[in-house]
């Protein structure tokens, strides 16, 4: 069996040689592009298990990169932002990015978040079949966790993985809130080292891709001080 293969995108040799060698001990194969436009390449050609993209690229930046590559690709994507740059994570987060890491960082952290985020699509891929306790149907809505789709009205909306199991999470468990906390364990894993606006990014983009109308008897509610809920009104 093939190893996984992570492709880095980033201009800085120092960073791709170092994890490099923490990602080549646990098993993985790397690859590199030195700016964004290879990047893009390299990732259609490889079809690697995940990228880590730097957002400070030349010919690219990283935040296009994920932005064009999201509209073919659901290869999961960590970014690298430097320090304290929060507008860079956020506007990554809002485009797709699963997972963003703060410059400098730790290799081992890095690893230990390529490993968890490579586990659960792994984990999503074993579900299989069409068990229909996985489909979850509304008024107008239907999301299939199995086949990774939702539809509105009949029409498939345009979500990433992330976006579609935390809006099946919540729909599953309808009229139950549950805190930023509780989401990120479950939906993220209780290794991931983001913060709870990692959810509130996400729910974000999932009701502006929704775009909820006042005929829907279901709705996202924020429940301040606390969390979300997805409300269904009977």
């Amino acid at each position: 069996m093939a190893n996984n293969v992570v492709l880095i995108a980033d201009d800085d040799k120092n960073v791709q040689e170092i994890l490099q060698l923490y990602l080549k001990k646990e098993g993985f194969d790397v690859e590199f592009a030195d700016d964004g436009d290879m990047a893009l390449k390299k990732a259609r050609d490889l079809k690697p298990d995940l990228i880590i993209l730097d957002i400070m690229m030349p010919v690219l930046d990283g935040l296009e990169v994920c932005k064009q590559l999201r509209k073919e690709s659901d290869v999961p994507i960590i970014m690298l932002t430097a320090k304290g740059e929060d507008l860079d994570k956020i506007l990554g987060l809002e485009i797709g990015a699963d997972d963003y890491v703060t410059k400098p960082f730790n290799p081992r952290e890095v690893v230990a978040r390529v490993k968890a985020v490579i586990r659960r699509v792994a984990e999503r891929g074993e579900k299989g079949g069409h068990n229909k306790k996985n489909v979850i149907a509304y008024p107008g809505l239907e999301i299939d966790i199995d086949n990774y789709y939702v539809k509105l009205n009949g029409q498939e909306v345009a979500m990433t993985p992330k976006e579609i199991e935390l809006l099946w999470y919540l729909a599953s468990n309808c009229n139950k809130v549950f805190t930023r906390e509780q989401l990120l364990e479950e939906i993220w894993g209780y290794d991931y080292y983001g913060d709870t606006r990692t959810v509130d990014t996400h729910i974000k983009r999932i009701r502006a891709k929704l775009n909820k109308k006042d005929n829907y008897p279901w709705d996202i509610k924020t429940v301040w001080g606390v969390g979300y809920k997805f409300e269904v009104n009977t």
